[in-house]
């Protein structure tokens, strides 16, 4: 089977928590056609793939961006400017004397 290209991955083959712990091998051989899914009663709950295609995909993304950024990315919210007032009075300092 070819693998398939998407942002979320297809699995090749899909085994339960029971087979992969009694067929490692035949879980690695097919996770080298790509992306294996392990269920836990009958849901998903891991991927196994290659490291090279683990790598890619944590490569892919694009970079982390701050909150002020993707506020900023937002249509008519640019050059806005916030300054929230500070909380005075809140929080006590400990008492570490005691």
């Amino acid at each position: 089977m070819a693998a398939q290209h998407h942002s979320h991955p297809q699995p090749v083959a899909t085994f339960s928590s029971r087979e992969f712990a009694h067929d490692l091998a035949g879980v690695k051989r097919a996770a080298q056609e790509g992306p294996v899914f392990i269920t836990d009663r009958g849901t998903p709950t891991y991927a196994l793939m290659k490291i090279e295609d683990f790598r890619r995909l944590a490569n892919s993304g694009a970079p982390a961006r701050s909150f002020l950024e993707v506020m900023d990315a937002l249509p008519g919210t640019a050059g806005i400017e916030f300054e929230p007032p500070r909380l005075e009075g809140l929080v006590k300092p400990a008492d570490l004397d005691d």
